[in-house]
């Protein structure tokens, strides 16, 4: 029988390949975390997340450059306070540790996107994401603290503010404060469907804030729930977001997918510690090829439909990507 469809022809060669792909990384689409930490002298390594460090400020320069000359355009920044407190005053205090890293990325790279992760579990003794009332995690008085927080990156000179805390309806007060306060320019970037997860484990070693009690699973979203994280994301989009998130990336592809195809705006990926984690571990075991897993892992966002890739592999991305 004659085969005249013979999809085959078009993976001959790498040339072909090339021309008929669909899906790119990019440079551009990179956006670099970064753990900035109180004190002096400070590069100390992240056990559980291989190649990512806390930074004191006189320490922050060198990766900035790092980040600058490799073309990655943006940065996400994470505080870690000299102190904590029941209010996490830190958070949202203008010689806060983020404020400064802010003040000192825009001075030293102007043309970098600086992003700033607005919430208060970094800054909180007890870990949670907002206020708490007993065991009970408060929604509206939370909020607050979280606009003070926005705002307070935006008098830095933050580029895009990026509530991470799940809190309802913190997404319209933190944009009618911004443009109260001579801020319209800034952007919101919303964790819009932040799940529960197992995968951010890491991540909490990382910032120091795991909770103290209880879970977050009263305010994060149920992992089972794919509809509702569709709602969570058109409240954002009502709101006033101007970019949104899926958090965690490696099992949410459908999430990614149904938001892209909803929201009509960027959608960022978020590629979270647990999967950097163990991408690293297989990869010093010998068990598979890091920058084959990583690539394929960023393309499959890409495919599902993110427009930006937040990962602890932006540096190395970038690199492979130059090669």
């Amino acid at each position: 029988m004659k085969m005249r469809k013979r999809p085959r022809r078009l993976r001959e060669t790498a040339g072909l390949r090339a021309m008929v792909r669909e899906h790119h990384v990019r440079v551009d689409d990179l956006i670099y975390p970064l753990f900035v930490c109180s004190g002096t002298g400070k590069q100390e390594p992240v056990p559980s997340m291989p190649g990512v460090f806390h930074y004191s400020l006189d320490r922050l320069g060198p990766v900035l450059d790092e980040v600058a000359g490799k073309g990655i355009p943006a940065i996400l920044l994470f505080g870690l306070p000299a102190f904590k407190d029941a209010r996490g005053t830190q958070a949202y205090a203008d010689d806060g540790i983020v404020q400064q890293a802010v003040a000192l990325a825009k001075q030293r790279h102007p043309e970098l996107t600086v992003i700033t992760d607005v919430c208060l579990c970094e800054y909180t003794d007890h870990g949670h994401c907002g206020l708490v009332d007993g065991e009970h995690v408060l929604n509206d008085e939370s909020v607050e603290l979280l606009v003070a927080t926005a705002v307070s990156h935006a008098r830095a000179g933050a580029d895009i503010v990026a509530p991470s805390d799940m809190m309802d309806g913190r997404v319209g007060a933190i944009r009618d404060a911004l443009d109260e306060n001579g801020f319209a320019h800034v952007a919101v970037m919303s964790y819009a469907a932040k799940f529960a997860s197992a995968f951010y484990g890491p991540f909490r070693e990382a910032a120091d804030s795991a909770p103290q009690f209880g879970d977050r699973k009263t305010y994060q979203m149920d992992p089972a729930n794919g509809d509702e994280a569709l709602r969570e994301v058109m409240l954002d989009v009502e709101e006033g977001a101007d970019l949104v998130i899926v958090k965690p990336a490696m099992a949410y592809g459908d999430v990614l997918y149904r938001t892209k195809r909803a929201c009509g705006l960027p959608v960022a990926a978020y590629c979270v510690s647990g999967e950097y984690a163990m991408v690293k571990a297989a990869a010093a075991q010998g068990w598979i090829d890091e920058r084959r897993v990583v690539m394929e892992a960023l393309l499959g966002c890409k495919r599902a439909g993110a427009d930006l890739l937040i990962t602890y592999h932006a540096l190395a991305v970038a690199a492979w990507l130059r090669d």
